[in-house]
């Protein structure tokens, strides 16, 4: 296992820093059930499917899988996104509930980010798999993984990928930027 100590650069790395008047953020959650998405493709060939569904306040979601990978993004032009692009090197599956980062800045909430559960297999053994939450920074055009954090290796995983969340994302430049792995990351990790 790989140790990544990056919390408390999380903002300097971003090139932001925290003020007394920073920004507050809260959390919504939405169920992703795949039954209740609109089927965009199919192969039988190759067992590629995609869907459309909805998620925050409606917002467009795009998932996909292929070769036992899953594939999510968000937003209006969501299959062109970088997260569309973007999964773990593992098989993987996702969990069905995700996780909003809302900025409550104003009159009404807007989703800078989401963390989802990414359910691994191991890569020498398939029952020594990861649980990694995927914190995924949403925007026209910026839409990406940003940070990644093992739920079984860090006792405060999902304090991590909120903290990642609030402070990442909006600042991370998707084209250049690879996602960063916080606390300890399991073998596979690069």
């Amino acid at each position: 296992m790989r140790k990544f100590f990056l919390i408390p650069a999380l903002a300097l790395a971003a090139g932001t820093a925290i003020a007394a008047d920073a920004p507050s953020f809260d959390s919504a959650y939405t169920d992703l059930d795949l039954e209740k998405c609109e089927n965009i493709y199919a192969d039988e060939e190759t067992g590629s499917v995609a869907w459309r569904c909805k998620g925050y306040e409606g917002m467009n979601m795009y998932v996909a899988e292929g070769d036992l990978r899953m594939f999510v993004s968000y937003g209006d032009d969501a299959e062109n996104e970088f997260a569309a692009t973007r999964t773990l090197p593992p098989f993987n599956s996702v969990n069905n509930k995700l996780e909003w980062r809302l900025d409550m800045r104003g009159a009404k909430p807007v989703p800078v980010a989401t963390i989802l559960r990414f359910f691994t297999a191991g890569i020498d053994d398939p029952e020594k798999g990861s649980e990694v939450l995927v914190v995924t920074q949403l925007g026209l055009g910026k839409t990406c993984h940003i940070a990644y954090v093992d739920a079984k290796l860090n006792a405060n995983a999902n304090v991590m990928a909120r903290e990642a969340a609030d402070n990442l994302a909006g600042n991370v430049d998707c084209a250049t930027t690879e996602p960063v792995w916080l606390g300890t990351a399991p073998d596979w990790a690069q």
